[in-house]
């Protein structure tokens, strides 16, 4: 038997964490088997579904590396497909036309709770044989007596009670087939062997073994993922912008990182924390997947980036530097190396926004910070510090790291000037901050005619002032 699996997600909103791990986990599976990843787009619900998201989920997709074998497929295209099987159900009295009004349904359920009882349909339209002329929804007919009983491939064996499913509305008011129902379909018709979801699926799965055992069709294996929980043990908000995958996009996370932490959210292999992708297919199970929900942890995921960051080849590490700076509209000076920047920065950062955050004074202009120059640094030295290093840096012909520091550590002996004087003034010079990383590796950065053009606005601006 060829494992055939499938990720398919409704375009009503942006994928997040949870869907890409569902995602992930059900790409492996195909994978690690040599079997077919499908991708299915969801789109029946024509009030929530939108072309943007429908795009985005392919664009997030194609981005974390996690190419598909056959599709997309859209779930709209293929209505007529469904319904003509509704049709069919409806003439073998699988299914029937429900008349009953959202006021007469919510009769029902309120006297059910009242009761104590479970709330589900009653009914009512069941034996109905004559079509009414008013508006319907079709319901499967659900099996009164019997248990639906299935082998989870993560929980084991779970057995339901017909008699606690009630008959689920397959076709909506406007014609339009339900998920329940062309889920089923799709997995028969896409040979899916393998189901692999969230848990909060399990009450669906009941209900959509009933429908394919009144069509015939072969039931698929299932593997129902548990949640993942925030630090205070609630489930992910989809509100959440910070769970989206595109904040991470937008944040300068790698793929590589994200897939990595991702798929430790449920599932291990010892105590091995670092995965290639290679590795993850050889390595990945169902039977190692944690039945206990996963704690988001925030610290985690920029540790792991963090060590994608340092590891990865700086040519890569430069392109998505580049296309994040693309995206943020920064043009950095065409004289700065950028691999420079991200050598200076990458010990200290976690992803390469905190990079373009720290690298601001290499592609911004800034005023000189007189508050702090005033308040800290300015004497009467500091207009001879900055002129004589204008001097010094003009004169000086091999621009290098080791040369520079030379000339600094000459300078000041020469002068006599205090270490951290020199140091600081050319540090909020060139910077516009206090605080950066070694001024040095700074200056040779910028490059020799940025360094002097800096110094010598604040030479103009100390005169002016």
């Amino acid at each position: 038997m060829k494992v055939v699996t499938r990720f398919a997600p409704s375009p009503t909103g942006l994928l997040h964490i949870g869907n890409i791990r569902t995602a992930l986990y059900a790409w492996l599976f195909a994978k690690h088997y040599s079997g077919k990843f499908i991708l299915r787009i969801e789109d029946t619900n024509f009030n929530t579904s939108n072309q943007k998201y429908s795009s985005s989920i392919l664009d997030v997709l194609n981005w974390l590396g996690l190419s598909w074998d056959e599709g997309p497929y859209f779930q709209s295209h293929n209505l007529k497909f469904y319904n003509d099987i509704i049709l069919q159900l409806i003439t073998q009295k699988k299914a029937y036309k429900c008349y009953c009004s959202s006021e007469h349904l919510k009769k029902i359920r309120d006297v059910q709770i009242i009761n104590g009882d479970k709330p589900k349909y009653d009914g009512t339209c069941k034996n109905i044989t004559k079509d009414l002329c008013k508006p319907y929804v079709v319901r499967f007919k659900n099996p009164e007596r019997g248990r639906v009983i299935f082998q989870d491939c993560i929980r084991g064996n779970i057995s339901v009670n017909n008699e606690e499913l009630d008959d689920l509305i397959i076709q909506r008011t406007n014609g339009i087939p339900t998920y329940n129902f062309c889920s089923v379909i799709d997995d028969h018709r896409m040979n899916i062997t393998h189901v692999i979801r969230g848990e909060d699926h399990i009450n669906n799965t009941p209900r959509q073994i009933n429908i394919y055992k009144s069509l015939n069709f072969k039931i698929p294996q299932y593997a129902h993922v548990s949640m993942i929980i925030d630090k205070n043990k609630q489930k992910l908000s989809k509100r959440n912008k910070n769970y989206e995958m595109t904040y991470y996009q937008n944040q300068g996370f790698f793929p590589e990182a994200l897939l990595n932490y991702i798929v430790r959210l449920g599932w291990s292999h010892g105590n091995q924390e670092i995965f290639s992708l290679n590795e993850m297919i050889k390595l990945f199970s169902l039977k190692k997947v944690n039945k206990a929900p996963s704690i988001f942890n925030t610290r985690k995921l920029l540790w792991i980036n963090h060590y994608y960051l340092n590891t990865l080849p700086e040519k890569y590490v430069v392109i998505e530097f580049k296309k994040l700076l693309k995206k943020k509209k920064i043009n950095i000076h065409f004289d700065i190396n950028q691999i420079n920047i991200i050598r200076l920065l990458k010990k200290r950062c976690s992803t390469i926004n905190e990079i373009i955050d720290g690298s601001k004074f290499f592609y911004s202009d800034f005023h000189i910070n007189f508050i702090l120059l005033s308040q800290n640094y300015v004497h009467k030295l500091c207009k001879n510090i900055t002129c004589i290093f204008f001097k010094k840096f003009y004169l000086l012909q091999n621009w290098s790291i080791l040369n520079i520091q030379r000339c600094i550590k000459n300078t000041i002996v020469e002068q006599c000037f205090f270490t951290k004087d020199v140091y600081m003034n050319l540090r909020i010079i060139l910077t516009g901050s206090d605080i950066s990383p070694s001024i040095i590796e700074i200056i040779f950065i910028l490059g020799k005619t940025l360094t002097l053009k800096r110094i010598k606005n604040c030479i103009q601006f100390i005169k002016n002032n």
